[in-house]
């Protein structure tokens, strides 16, 4: 029997099992930014004495490991995680509150430490909307300005954006294709939804925050002279999912 392709790869990404793709050189890629990567999860099951435990206590598909390993964990970067929300309610004498600001799924524990929290941070948490919405005054317009759930209330403060910060943001595009004059092209480089510009204004890409872009693999591709390899090894998509067999 054949299974469909749906199938097959709805198979394939829960079996999780990712090969590099062909292009990318794995000698080239850097453990440190490749510890961070979640679709390297099997590469790094492979190479644990190389992994780097503070890059890798932040990676959200790596929880399986970050529990056998507590005593490599690195706590402050472990507190970002947002699949390590199990882990900082038993620990929360080990938590960063300065770092669990930006995780959207702590929600519940930050909501409690309202007096302590750095609104600077937690103005980038997207989970965080209905409390920065009424303390605006606390708001870091920087910090703001790359939060992706936050372009109702930037929308309606321009003069208080960060246009670099906004540049990054990957749900900010009609307010940047109405204003190109203040696009700032490097951090633009790294705007996964910002790919249909970025193909029109080559010759302003920063090509290592390019190598970041999940979604500039096929232009990384053609300019292989240009990837900068430290920071594509954080890609995800220098992944892909191993073929399904065929079943007849």
């Amino acid at each position: 029997m054949d299974l469909p392709n749906c199938l097959k790869d709805i198979i394939a990404e829960y079996i999780g099992d990712y090969i590099l793709l062909d292009w990318v050189v794995e000698s080239k890629l850097d453990m440190e930014q490749l510890s961070k990567n979640p679709n390297a999860i099997h590469l790094l099951e492979q190479n644990l004495d190389k992994v780097d435990w503070y890059s890798l206590s932040e990676n959200p598909n790596a929880i399986h490991i970050l529990e056998k390993n507590l005593d490599r964990t690195r706590w402050e970067s472990l507190s970002r995680n947002p699949s390590a929300v199990h882990l900082l309610e038993k620990n929360l004498d080990k938590v960063s509150l300065s770092r669990l600001a930006v995780n959207p799924n702590a929600m519940h524990i930050l909501e409690n430490h309202l007096d302590t929290v750095d609104w600077g941070v937690f103005s980038l948490n997207p989970n965080a909307i209905h409390l920065l919405e009424k303390n605006l005054d606390k708001v870091q317009w920087f910090c703001l300005s790359h939060n992706p759930n936050a372009i109702h209330i930037l929308d309606k403060n321009l003069d208080k954006i960060n246009w670099g910060s906004l540049s990054e943001n990957p749900n900010s595009i009609p307010i940047l294709e109405k204003n190109l004059d203040k696009i700032n092209w490097c951090q633009l480089s790294r705007n996964s939804n910002a790919i249909h510009i970025l193909e029109k204004n080559l010759n302003k890409i920063n090509w290592c925050q390019l190598s970041r872009n999940p979604n500039a693999i096929h232009i990384l591709e053609k300019n292989l002279n240009k990837v900068q390899w430290y920071q594509l090894s954080s890609n995800p998509s220098i992944f892909k999912l191993k073929k399904f067999p065929d079943f007849n």
